[in-house]
């Protein structure tokens, strides 16, 4: 069944017991989740959460620079441009895989060490533990290419706290092992070097949490943290447009930095996300994902994601061109539509 994009290591346990670990392997392209990986990485999960042998699942990434950077968003670029229905399809079935790694009945364990964005976010941040290696980066930069913080960003990003998941899906900034410990995006800061070992203790049948916490060090601290008050003041209000105006006030360096990066942003993609996270923050993890089904499936319809592509990876000038090109140009009933029931099309979660 694994297929070269994803090897599977299974693992010796003691009472005739087994790990399986999941590795995306297809470092040349930061091991980008295809339509393929998604479908294979799924029925993995199923089948292993039948098989009584099968004790706790395990993934990491193959490469130095990357555990996962997203989906494979050149493919959804060229699906969504040839009104190919994987282009939704893509994230009906990836969506299902975040709910099922979110609903996991085994322990479910990511080893996350490089850059890990977007669809890498989903196939880690859900899982009952969480490692960050020294080489962590997180981001979900998706306001940059006209989607949003999807995969279950909705459910995460809104339940941090200070207003750092409003900040985080807005601007797209990146953070690194010591922030994601601090707000609990990740929970161990594990050095890589230390994943075999781990891996064998794992085996030998120790309790999960406490091998991970033998390893877990300490002495990081958060940069970001200096700056929670800011993000707490800057980032808090009843619409995007507060939030701006809030920016455009305040002249210290964070403030006009972060309004910098707002201002390169799709307008349309910050208006949807800023509802997003205030929607998510009222909503269980099925609503939330069913709700990105429906933002997603507009998004693919409309013109700015296809723009930033082109953009950002395609042409890679950095010069998108939004449409509308500002935010006062949006009006509530246009955002209204990125939520609107899709009625026999929703999100199902039964249908694996």
């Amino acid at each position: 069944m694994p297929n070269e994009e994803v090897l599977v290591e299974i693992l010796e346990c003691e009472q005739n017991t087994q790990i399986a670990h999941l590795i995306l392997n297809s470092p040349e392209t930061l091991n980008s989740l295809t339509l393929n990986m998604v479908n294979l990485i799924s029925d993995l999960l199923d089948a292993w959460e039948q098989d009584s042998q099968i004790k706790m699942i395990l993934i990491s990434g193959r490469g130095e620079k990357a555990f996962c950077a997203g989906g494979d968003i050149r493919a959804l670029y060229d699906w969504g441009k040839s009104n190919d229905k994987k282009a939704t399809g893509f994230y009906y079935e990836e969506y299902q895989l975040n709910q099922l790694i979110k609903s996991y009945s085994k322990p479910y364990a990511s080893f996350v060490n490089g850059i890990v964005m977007g669809g890498g976010v989903g196939v880690s941040v859900h899982g009952a533990f969480r490692v960050a290696g020294e080489n962590y980066s997180f981001a979900m930069p998706e306001t940059g290419i006209g989607l949003f913080p999807d995969v279950g960003g909705s459910f995460f990003l809104s339940r941090l706290r200070n207003n750092v998941g409003m900040y985080l899906a807005l601007t797209g900034s990146r953070i690194k092992a010591s922030d994601a410990i601090e707000l609990g995006i990740a929970e161990y800061f594990i050095e890589s070097e230390n994943y075999d070992e781990i891996f064998n203790k794992l085996s030998e049948g120790s309790s999960p949490a406490e091998i991970l916490s033998s390893f877990h060090s300490n002495k990081i601290n958060s940069d970001l943290k200096s700056n929670f008050e800011e993000i707490n003041k800057l980032f808090s209000g009843d619409s995007l447009e507060e939030i701006i105006n809030k920016l455009e006030s305040d002249q210290s360096d964070f403030a006009q930095k972060n309004l910098s990066l707002l201002k390169s942003k799709s307008p349309t993609s910050l208006k949807i996300t800023f509802r997003q996270i205030k929607n998510g923050a009222e909503l269980d993890f099925e609503d939330c994902m069913r709700m990105e089904y429906r933002m997603v499936s507009k998004v693919m319809s409309d013109h700015d994601f296809y723009e930033g592509v082109r953009a950002l990876i395609i042409d890679k000038d950095n010069k998108p061109l939004w449409k509308p090109r500002n935010i006062d140009e949006i009006s509530d009933e246009t955002i209204d539509e990125f939520f609107k029931n899709l009625e026999n099309n929703e999100l199902n979660f039964n249908t694996r």
